[in-house]
């Protein structure tokens, strides 16, 4: 093709599947403890010991990527000759969008027969790397980059996003949760259901007591919301942050209700970045669905 398609690392699908996808991506970056990391996927600080660590108390902190470091990679693609549609991590939770906009601009001019289109993508994680595994399966279709634009400002916001977060520690830290409220849920098993709303920021929409009670209102969700309700054929992903078994539930619910479903759910990690903020225990469920309007 003589476009590419690109996105940040928090998209959390693995790089092996990026390449299979023919999928660009450029890293965010974290701090363990104050030692700085890529957020390479995994692969430079395996996520168990990442969730290890933090379960161990060691404080995290990310950053995104810079005007500089998007300058070079948008550049490295563009020397070859081809256009490039970026999609950022959601501006709703990060600043990223504002940092490749200005690199994009002060490329214009050096390259004046490029197309670059940066878009916000108003996703995060999986439900990040679900919208542009989308893009990949309409490119490969035959769309130019010109309606691949068109498409994803149309229909970015029909990914849904649904979160259940087993431990308030992190929420607490973020200033998501109060500390008073995070010691009273904690002590009540409190697991708090989430989504990613029009604009494109995590919200709390529920509080619900316990696990199982949490994966069973995930669940519901899906059957609320999904195309075609208990009918969709569409991909369901799952990202989680070390806690692989309750995401294997949500997803064995999942196939079961769902049995028309495009293959089986499929089950990522929770990348360092956007770990770094929910710590270990959230499962977050994404699937196609009416366009978010709250």
């Amino acid at each position: 093709m003589d476009y590419v398609i690109s996105c940040c690392s928090t998209a959390d699908l693995t790089a092996e599947h990026f390449k299979k996808r023919d999928i660009s991506y450029v890293c965010f970056h974290f701090e363990v403890d104050g030692k700085e990391y890529q957020d390479d996927l995994g692969v430079s600080y395996p996520f168990k010991d990442f969730y290890a660590d933090m379960a161990k108390g060691a404080m995290t902190k990310t950053s995104q990527v810079s005007v500089g470091e998007y300058v070079d990679y948008f550049e490295s693609i563009l020397k070859q000759g081809k256009d490039i549609l970026h999609l950022t991590l959601s501006s709703g939770i990060s600043g990223t969008l504002n940092s490749a906009t200005i690199a994009r601009d002060q490329l214009r001019d050096k390259y004046p027969d490029r197309k670059l289109y940066v878009v916000d993508s108003l996703a995060a994680s999986a439900g990040y790397g679900l919208l542009m595994d989308k893009l990949a399966d309409l490119r490969d279709e035959g769309m130019d980059i010109d309606q691949l634009y068109e498409w994803v400002i149309e229909h970015r916001l029909e990914c849904q996003h649904w979160f259940f977060v087993s431990d308030l520690t992190y929420l607490v830290r973020g200033g998501r949760v109060s500390k008073a409220a995070g010691i009273i849920g904690g002590a009540l098993k409190i697991c708090p259901l989430l989504n990613v709303d029009f604009q494109g920021r995590l919200i709390v929409r529920s509080k619900l007591r316990g696990i199982n009670a949490a994966i069973k209102a995930q669940v519901a969700k899906m059957e609320e919301l999904a195309i075609r309700g208990k009918d969709y054929d569409g991909e369901c992903y799952i990202s989680n942050s070390d806690c692989y078994e309750e995401a294997r539930a949500v997803a064995d619910l999942i196939e079961e209700k769902f049995p028309k479903l495009k293959g089986r759910v499929k089950i990522y990690s929770i990348g360092t970045t956007i770990g770094s903020h929910t710590g270990p225990g959230t499962v977050a469920l994404f699937f196609w669905g009416p366009k978010r309007i709250d």
